[in-house]
């Protein structure tokens, strides 16, 4: 069957071409203008990959984007524009874009980049959806992890951006009694308040402007399975309300309707936030706290876990080894000092994400510090306090830049750097103080 790719575009001349030119290259081709009915084709199932307008009536190309990966997050989305600046690119990135194309297309390059992403396109292998660490704490949190597992209860994962919150979910939900049941996921930080209750509770014909037709939303999805919130600290008051009925009830209504819908699934939240400190705010509800977090659950930060460095590198680097076709890959021993020196703001995910990078720009089967971010191209000299020193300068740069990016907002420059705020702030505490 060939592989399903959307086209989300009001301009019917450019819609067509893509479509007649990537059937000719044996994909199925689906092309909507609607950015409603594109969502829902989107998660549909059958999508392998979308191509989004930024430009479009209503709802813009990068909300478009930001709704599609709350829902699914390993969807490739393309952004296409005839008007692509330095702003809308790090918009784009910074909520998942897989790449972004400039009018009118190069289709060598679309087509080089369809395939690319279309061959690593893949169900992550089991032993890509297991935590894998020698540290207690960790440890600790995994076994928390398989004795919740066999329970009802509602469970709260906290722990900063990149710790592995969300693949602590699926563990949990693999586990469980609900496992061949459905596992949906939503991030509750990526969207407008408006299109996340829509995304949680559905919505009917009329509701608003652009709701065409009925909608289910994710409470309905995972009936008899899982659904998992991550970020659930940035959802507003008034959407905690109504989802403390679903706990409490097990019912709600969708948007614009009066009907109630039952749902019986479990519920698993993260967040990197204090939400102590949110309660005392006024910006989260305390009976809600209660309710999502039964069972509470910290996964720890991976500079609390130095052992686990190394290993977890290792790892990386055999799965995108084998992913990229480049043989057997070793890390130099520079590299490795590196890596161990590493404070890891962005935790596993920064790591994956190196390892990555470096496995790609790697040859002759060796990684050394020239294929490294230019930013973790330091090696380690007698002097510690100086290798340190040297690393705060690195990520004070980093984060003066995404400040600059994003114009002075804290929050969006945590987001941008994929560190929660309470690092962010840290940093800045210490750039101050020295």
């Amino acid at each position: 069957m060939p592989q399903e790719i959307l086209i989300v575009d009001d301009d019917e001349a450019v819609a067509e071409s893509l479509a007649e030119l990537l059937s000719s290259k044996g994909y199925a081709a689906r092309v909507v203008s609607d950015p409603a009915k594109a969502m829902a084709l989107a998660t549909s199932g059958s999508t392998a990959l979308a191509l989004v307008d930024l430009r479009m009536p209503g709802i813009g190309g990068i909300e478009l984007l930001q709704a599609i990966k709350s829902r699914l997050p390993d969807l490739p989305v393309f952004i296409i524009s005839g008007y692509v600046t330095v702003d809308t690119a790090v918009a784009a990135m910074k909520y998942g874009a897989t790449d972004i194309f400039s009018k009118p297309i190069k289709t060598a390059d679309l087509l080089a980049e369809i395939g690319r992403v279309m061959r690593e396109r893949r169900e992550p292998a089991p032993e890509e959806l297991t935590i894998r660490t020698d540290d207690p704490r960790m440890r600790e949190a995994l076994g928390l992890i398989k004795r919740a597992a066999s329970a009802e209860a509602p469970v709260l994962l906290n722990g900063e951006s990149g710790t592995g919150k969300e693949l602590a979910a699926r563990m949990l939900h693999r586990q469980s009694k609900r496992s061949a049941k459905p596992f949906v996921a939503l991030n509750c930080a990526a969207i407008s308040e408006e299109l996340l209750e829509s995304e949680m509770f559905g919505h009917e014909r009329g509701a608003f402007t652009d709701a065409h037709e009925r909608k289910r939303g994710l409470f309905e999805a995972a009936d008899g399975g899982t659904i998992f919130l991550d970020e659930i600290g940035e959802m507003s008051v008034r959407i905690q309300a109504k989802m403390l009925r679903v706990l409490q009830d097990g019912c709600f209504t969708r948007v614009g309707g009066v009907e109630r819908v039952q749902t019986d699934c479990r519920v698993v939240s993260a967040t990197n936030r204090d939400l102590g400190e949110a309660i005392k705010l006024g910006q989260f509800r305390e009976d809600l706290y209660y309710r999502v977090a039964v069972v509470d659950i910290h996964i720890p930060p991976l500079r609390d876990r130095p052992g686990d460095i190394i290993p977890l590198a290792e790892f990386f680097l055999a799965q995108f080894a084998r992913r990229y076709e480049k043989g057997e890959l070793a890390f130099s021993e520079e590299v490795l000092a590196v890596m161990r020196a590493q404070s890891w703001p962005g935790n596993v995910r920064e790591l994956k994400n190196l390892v990555e990078r470096a496995v790609i720009f790697a040859e002759g089967g060796r990684i050394g510090l020239e294929h490294l971010s230019p930013q973790y191209r330091e090696t380690p000299t007698s002097s510690g306090e100086d290798f340190r020193d040297r690393l705060v300068t690195t990520a004070h740069d980093a984060i003066a830049e995404a400040l600059g990016r994003v114009g002075g907002s804290k929050t969006k420059a945590a987001q941008l750097l994929h560190i929660d705020r309470k690092t962010l702030y840290n940093h800045l505490k210490k750039a101050s103080q020295g």
